[in-house]
């Protein structure tokens, strides 16, 4: 009956002081990077972060989206991850065939040059940043993939067990620590979040009551100023007092409806987003579809505006989200577009595939115009309630990006814009993509 390897007594105390948090993150990395260097049979040691987010970012490389790199080399030792400065997140080692075993267990290659044919990739890559032999483990809790551990060295050769043992042990006191701190990390975003929602919803509701006070201010300002004049001419028999009075009705009655217009104009905008936010689940939206919807709707004001409006979108693109919203938020993004325009202007609406901070998919949905742009305080305010930057004569609440964003973020979407003066806008809406 063979003998169980077990950790060595240092791996055993540092993994108790990773799992009750003795040591901060950073420094953990540095005294599990020492331990598994004192072996002579390792010249390098490297971490992988995918989904967790290093708390001290200036020892890291940041590859992008795609992960954040750490490693602790020898003295000497000409092995190395790193990719190059020049290189993007995509020049970066993959090592395709050992990533996929390694989800499944510790994997350990005593040399490179021993791997199977399927491996070929890996066995180039490992070539390249001059390792023969390495040992790698997933940081895996679940379904959470929180990155990898690896150590490697420039000679072939059969790992120490201990060694083995070790790094099995690391992966899961790290792992341990990382699920508690993520799990952490949710409850804090949740509580910001909520408070940031908070915020913005007593934001809004005050906006709301002062921009819902002045018109119906208005309303009821000039109906008491006609009720009083018209109570003073009861039993006037006088044709020109009555000519005056008639004049001055014709004229408050203008202001009045012009208020009422602003007051229905607003509730309106606010019971619609009520619906759209009361709708049922996400489906699966075909971004053309709902784009050339848009693009047929806004057909007449856009040939009224003079303002030319055309799409390019790739009928496999798809997102998850409320087929009405989705319409909804473009709709006000490519009417905006087309009242703030100039005329002889165009409105090119484009989408394309992307990622988010975790890799998921994603597809965003640009809207770009040729009319003025915005000036950075503008940008600033842009997506605030009841704030426009429409010229004079141009119709609206200031309501409609506000809402459009709530729209957006209640089906797991961003809203966002880039611009510069005399350069025109681009507004973009940034939507998950359907699961596997």
């Amino acid at each position: 009956m063979s003998q169980e390897i077990v950790p060595s007594a240092t791996a055993v105390r540092l993994s108790h002081q990773i799992l009750r948090s003795e040591l901060n993150f950073d420094a953990a990395l540095d005294r599990l990077a020492g331990h598994l260097l004192s072996d002579p049979r390792v010249d390098a040691v490297a971490i992988a972060l995918t989904t967790f987010n290093p708390t001290d970012e200036s020892k890291w490389v940041h590859l992008g989206k795609r992960a954040w790199l750490r490693e602790w080399r020898r003295p000497g030792a000409k092995c190395t991850v790193l990719p190059d400065a020049e290189a993007e997140a995509q020049d970066a080692f993959s090592m395709p065939w050992v990533s996929q075993r390694s989800r499944l267990g510790i994997v350990v290659i005593p040399d490179r040059d021993k791997l199977p044919h399927e491996a070929a990739q890996d066995a180039r890559e490992m070539a390249q940043c001059h390792v023969r032999g390495i040992v790698n483990t997933s940081l895996l809790s679940g379904a959470d993939m929180f990155g990898s551990f690896s150590m490697g060295s420039e000679r072939a050769g059969d790992w120490p067990e201990s060694l083995v043992a070790d790094l099995r042990l690391f992966s899961s006191a790290f792992t341990a620590r990382m699920s508690a701190e993520a799990a952490q990390r949710s409850l804090a975003d949740a509580i910001k979040r909520g408070d940031q929602a908070s915020a913005v919803q007593q934001q809004f509701f005050a906006a709301t009551g002062h921009e819902l006070r002045t018109p119906i201010s208005a309303i009821l300002g000039f109906a008491e100023v006609l009720q009083s004049e018209a109570e003073d001419l009861e039993g006037v028999e006088d044709v020109q007092q009555v000519a005056g009075f008639v004049a001055q009705v014709r004229k408050d009655a203008g202001i009045i409806v012009g208020a009422g217009e602003q007051l229905l104009a607003i509730v309106e905008d606010l019971l619609s987003t009520a619906r759209l936010l009361g709708d049922g689940g996400r489906e699966t939206v075909v971004v053309a579809e709902a784009v050339q919807d848009v693009v047929h709707w806004v057909r007449t004001p856009a040939s009224a505006a003079g303002v030319q409006v055309s799409a390019e979108v790739d009928p496999a693109l798809l997102v998850a989200a409320t087929p009405a919203g989705v319409r909804q938020v473009l709709t006000n993004l490519v009417g905006n577009a087309i009242a703030h325009n100039r005329r002889g202007g165009a409105v090119t609406v484009t989408a394309t595939s992307t990622s988010g901070e975790g890799g998921e998919s994603r597809v965003r949905v640009s809207v770009r115009d040729t009319g003025p742009g915005l000036t950075p305080r503008q940008l600033s305010q842009v997506f605030e309630p009841f704030v426009r930057f429409a010229e004079p004569g141009v119709r609206g609440t200031g309501l409609g990006l506000s809402l459009a964003r709530a729209v957006a973020e209640r089906d797991g979407g961003r809203l966002g814009v880039d611009s510069r003066p005399g350069e025109g806008s681009t507004f973009w809406i940034d939507l998950p993509a359907p699961p596997d």
